[in-house]
């Protein structure tokens, strides 16, 4: 059992920043990286995973994406890649691709769509290992997949000396239980809502798509439980849920929540046309109201007080969302009579003369930065 995982206990699943004409954005990438380091307590990234868009991404832009975020944050994080695909062969070649590129450590999901048998999924995982330097985190993610890395299978891997870490999407506590107190692997949540529940059990922290928007309030919970307040672990992790709940429901991976790439390709009528955010223009809208209410907000939220960003290619829904979350809750909001102002900044949204742009979103609650649970560190296109 480990008390503490091998890449920190708090990290963020990264979206990947894309310019409005769908080009891969370096710039915006690393600035975020640096945010979510430095303003948000991440204490790891996780690169090219299905948070961060991967099958929408090819094997030389998932190089240079983590190529400039070692480059952000140099050693104030740890730099994870995901690696994963359907065969092991083009497995081992993003491996080690991201190995040179320096990542510390690789997520490595099980085979999907294909369904192999146990055998066939270790013998995957190890010749990984066999062909890296680096860490291993082995991504157990059935809904997805097709194919649970079983607990007797999980136990014969954790003997390898380069397979350290899982990031759990299984949904099964007693099975992570058994492994957790059998090996020395370090389990992180890949799953918001059972961030808590895992990390009470010896887990070693988690992999979170919401840490983008709030990380803060994700790490809030871990730092309660370490400090033996068990009852405030358990406020601030309730407090969350529902923004997990609508983080989810916008549209990110989640079992029975994800629109799937295939809902993103263009079709016939022309460019733009076929991504999701195209065709619901209103993508993010009811996440955000949701956000509002979840969050106490009143007032005059403006859809049109900062510019849309849908994507014109068939990657960046995730940014899309996130930046019309933070469209649709700006403007006054009143308490008591008065105006809070709480600033967040949008990294990546710049004006012609290179200066950044920063908006403020103002809130009911009067949470300082870092700690208000909120849209804290987004990234969005240039604006036109």
């Amino acid at each position: 059992m480990t008390a503490s995982g091998p890449f920190g206990r708090a990290l963020c699943a990264m979206i990947t920043p894309f310019t409005s004409e769908g080009a891969l954005d370096l710039v915006g990438a690393q600035t975020l990286a640096d945010r979510l380091v430095s303003d948000g307590g991440c204490e790891g990234l996780v690169l090219n995973g299905t948070t961060g868009e991967s099958p929408t991404t090819t094997d030389t832009e998932k190089s240079a994406l983590v190529r400039a975020v070692c480059e952000a944050v140099g050693d104030r994080a740890a730099v994870l890649a995901g690696v994963g695909s359907a065969g092991t062969r083009h497995t081992v070649e993003l491996a080690q691709a991201a190995e040179r590129a320096g990542a510390d450590g690789l997520l490595v999901v099980t085979p999907y769509y294909s369904r192999p048998p146990q055998e066939a999924v270790e013998a995957h995982f190890l010749r990984v290992a066999d062909s890296v330097g680096v860490p291993l985190m082995l991504y157990d993610i059935p809904g997805r997949t097709g194919t649970r890395i079983e607990v007797e299978t999980m136990l014969r891997l954790a003997r390898h000396p380069r397979i350290t870490a899982v990031k759990d999407c299984a949904h099964d506590l007693l099975g992570s239980a058994t492994v957790i107190s059998r090996t020395d692997l370090a389990y992180y949540s890949g799953s918001e809502e059972l961030n808590l529940p895992l990390y009470a059990i010896g887990g070693a922290g988690y992999v979170s798509t919401v840490a983008n928007s709030a990380p803060r309030a994700m790490r809030a919970v871990l730092d309660a439980y370490d400090a033996g307040d068990t009852a405030g672990a358990a406020r601030a992790h309730l407090r969350a849920q529902p923004l997990v709940t609508l983080t989810m429901a916008s549209g990110h991976a989640r079992h029975g929540h994800h629109e799937g790439a295939a809902r993103r390709a263009r079709p016939a009528g022309g460019p733009g046309q076929g991504t999701t955010a195209a065709r619901r223009p209103d993508h993010g809208r009811r996440a955000a109201q949701g956000v509002r209410g979840t969050l106490g907000i009143r007032g005059t939220g403006r859809a049109g007080s900062v510019p849309d960003i849908g994507p014109s290619e068939d990657r960046g829904v995730l940014q899309h969302v996130l930046r019309r979350v933070v469209d649709l809750t700006g403007g006054e909001e009143h308490h008591a009579g008065r105006v809070v102002r709480v600033p967040v900044r949008l990294v990546g949204v710049r004006r012609p003369g290179g200066q950044p742009h920063r908006h403020e979103y103002r809130t009911a609650s009067g949470d300082p930065p870092g700690q208000c649970p909120c849209l804290l560190l987004l990234h969005a296109a240039p604006s036109p």
